[in-house]
């Protein structure tokens, strides 16, 4: 059974989303504060975490950071609840890793799409070792078993929203991939504030690549249209 982390400190709003996710057939893990949280985190290493942002003592964005910086726990899905709308706000989460943002007050519809769009994308990429999948065009090639990408002989990790932007430009390469369609492959819905969560990922994005790119400038942006993988 997929398991999922919830830490809120409001028991109201935690409780919530655990009856509603085992409704869905999900195994759910609560906490109640950003320490428990992130001991609950490392010790049941769930597939999903959903994590409030203004909690006492250590927020959100800290316990997000430690996930991160995890080795064994870094590359699970966050999707972050908030209060606070303002984009600078969303954009110091995605700067941490974070995946998602849901505003409150939310609808748990809402909130149930998100989580099964998250883990159906996570999901698809084999973890085994055994399991190797390469995909490679002149000096590129995807390493998804690690969420990589190679340039000639250099290798740059990237998250997994990263991992599969790339690859979507990749198969595309030469080719515009406009936003609307980066939103319904990638995310699977339209995020809230969708354009700029688009731009901030693909700034990410851009950065890492540009580390290994040895000056050459792959990723374009189209403005007004989308972007393009030129190799």
């Amino acid at each position: 059974m997929t398991k999922i982390l919830v830490v809120d400190d409001d028991s109201a709003i935690n409780e919530l989303i655990k009856i509603n996710l085992e409704l869905q057939g999900y195994e759910v893990i609560q906490a109640f504060n950003g320490v428990e949280g992130f001991a609950k985190a490392k010790q049941e290493e769930p597939s999903l975490i959903v994590l409030d942002v203004m909690m006492p003592e250590v927020d959100g964005y800290t316990v997000a950071r430690r996930i991160r910086q995890c080795k064994e726990i870094a590359e699970v899905p966050i999707i972050m609840l908030t209060a606070l709308s303002e984009l600078n706000n969303k954009v110091e989460g995605f700067d941490i890793g974070v995946d998602d943002y849901l505003t409150k007050p939310f609808e748990i519809d809402e909130l149930i799409v998100r989580v099964r769009a998250l883990l159906k994308r996570t999901n698809q990429i084999p973890k085994s070792s055994a399991v190797r999948e390469l995909l490679t065009y002149k000096e590129i090639t995807l390493l998804p078993e690690t969420y990589s990408v190679q340039i000639n002989d250099k290798i740059q990790k990237l998250t997994p929203i990263e991992f599969d932007i790339f690859n979507l430009l990749f198969q595309n390469h030469g080719n515009m991939v406009s936003g609307a369609r980066l939103l319904k492959e990638i995310w699977g819905y339209d995020p809230d504030d969708n354009v700029e969560t688009i731009r901030v990922h693909i700034r990410h994005l851009r950065s890492k690549i540009d580390k290994i790119a040895d000056g050459k400038k792959y990723i374009e942006t189209i403005y007004g249209g989308g972007y393009k993988l030129n190799i």
